[in-house]
């Protein structure tokens, strides 16, 4: 996972230098670049905005000058008069769209140009202030702005990091946990060995095996074919997986493929492969031992060459303590075995991906929608028992059903607004000895008591190592450790 922490920003055929700031353990800079004509105004918003503490801020008072910054530094913020010398507002803004620069625009007008301000909020800009400014709504739009940068940023990184392997385009994260599974799987990919995922419903299983398939495009050219073992009675399964001649059965008019031949030379992704029925698991068993398969109605045997991927929502361990799975099947398909982690034990993605799923929904012509404060306190708190599959249509959901500009917890779905039941976030798995098992325990209660204080502190560390009863120091390197984002959670 190692990629230059600051590749370059390059425009439409021109060399830039301006580079996107790095992410993870390493904090974003904090650049915001001002642009307007009066000096004395520009050293105010300067001295005011500085005051913020880690905000760094450069001026100028010419368009020209402002764009050439804008394409040498990287800069989180650009806050910009309409009205510019040589370069006004307007020109800047499209200027900043054709060239792709990464910044957030925020403009100010005076109270006779807001129409102006309107328009530039369509071209893409974030939001507007008029003058004389208020200074509160400064402050909160310039918060809100940079909080909204950073996302954008890490999810635009992560991506280049991912796709630098372009097996994992899809995933987006930045958990430690599943980092530790995509480095994994990159090192199982130019194999053929078994793979065999375990996690909750909608936790990316299949996710991860389309990535394994791909990952292993140079040695297997064949294509990756899925199957759910959940969705199909057992008679129809054996057509499904093995093929039929013509005439094995009523309705089988005429030879037919099954599964297995159809992913020759590539994957097959068993889903749910803790239902198949007792019959079929000794029809699957002899399968992998002898790369082999028979068609139903036929005598031949055909070679195949297939990697098994398969994936459950339950533990197969348990089934075969329970008699309802095959032991020896277990092992042929247990030879690597990746478990997804749930949702609600990597919450720092969450952020991420309401940011990639805003994007995604976001309706035609128009920019992703805002979450206030409250919504992503919501969403932080909530157990998912759904995983990213619910984190991803409750987010459709809020915006198509959302008409301003801003999410607010009207537009959630009832049942995240009711408080959850107390429930221990951890499932007692006996395969786990006990102390493996505390340790996680108190890592997870741990990461959210900080996360808890740093949102009640508005992010500082100080105030929140006093409510922890824990040295400054340590906080600080516990933030690290558990990837939490305490600009983020100034917001909360």
């Amino acid at each position: 996972m190692t990629k230059n922490p600051h590749p370059p920003h390059t425009t439409n055929g021109e060399k830039g230098t301006a580079a996107r700031p790095t992410t993870g353990t390493v904090s974003f800079q904090r650049r915001l670049l001002i642009a307007e004509d009066n000096e004395l105004v520009c050293q105010q918003l300067k001295t005011l905005l500085e005051s913020d503490g880690d905000l760094h801020v450069d001026t100028t008072r010419d368009g020209r000058q402002a764009l050439e910054a804008l394409r040498q530094n990287f800069y989180s913020i650009f806050l910009t008069d309409l009205k510019m010398p040589h370069l006004d507002g307007m020109q800047l803004i499209e200027e900043i769209q054709k060239q792709d620069i990464p910044v957030t625009v925020i403009v100010m007008t005076g109270y006779g140009s807001v129409e102006g301000a309107v328009q530039a909020i369509r071209m893409g800009a974030y939001d507007f202030l008029t003058k004389p400014l208020d200074i509160e709504r400064l402050q909160l739009i310039v918060r809100r702005a940079l909080s909204d940068r950073a996302l954008r940023d890490e999810v635009v990184y992560l991506r280049e990091q991912l796709e630098e392997r372009e097996a994992f385009r899809e995933i987006i994260s930045k958990s430690p946990r599943m980092h530790a599974i995509l480095e994994l799987v990159n090192n199982i990919a130019h194999t053929t060995t078994t793979v065999l995922l375990e996690g909750e419903t909608g936790t990316g299983k299949e996710l991860i095996a389309r990535a394994i398939h791909r990952a292993s495009a140079s040695l297997r050219s064949g294509p990756m074919v899925a199957l759910s073992c959940a969705a199909l009675p057992e008679t129809l399964l054996e057509s499904e997986l093995f093929g039929h001649e013509k005439g094995a059965f009523t309705g089988a008019i005429t030879q037919r493929k099954g599964r297995f031949e159809q992913a020759n030379n590539g994957t097959l992704f068993l889903d749910e492969v803790g239902e198949i029925p007792p019959s079929m698991q000794v029809k699957l068993l002899r399968v992998l031992q002898d790369h082999r398969i028979e068609r139903v109605g036929g005598t031949d045997s055909i070679d195949v060459d297939v990697r098994i991927i398969a994936a459950t929502n339950r533990s197969l361990a348990r089934l075969v303590k329970r008699g309802a799975f095959r032991e020896d099947l277990y092992y042929r398909i247990n030879v690597v075995r990746i478990e997804l982690p749930p949702l609600r034990e990597r919450t720092e993605d969450i952020p991420l991906l309401v940011k990639h799923f805003g994007e995604k929904f976001a309706r035609p012509g128009e920019g992703p929608k805002e979450l206030s404060p409250q919504v992503m306190e919501i969403l932080l708190n909530h157990r998912w028992p759904g995983n990213v599959r619910e984190l991803e249509h409750v987010i459709e959901r809020a915006v198509v059903t959302c008409y301003g500009n801003t999410i607010q917890p009207e537009h959630l779905p009832s049942d995240l607004l009711k408080p959850s039941p107390a429930k221990t976030p951890f499932r007692i798995d006996l395969q786990k000895p006990l102390p493996d098992l505390l340790k996680e325990i108190t890592a997870d209660v741990e990461s959210r008591y900080i996360r808890k204080a740093l949102a009640k502190t508005r992010g500082n560390v100080g105030r929140c190592a006093k409510i922890c009863g824990l040295s400054r120091r340590s906080i600080t390197s516990k933030i690290a450790d558990y990837g939490i984002d305490k600009k983020e959670l100034r917001e909360l």
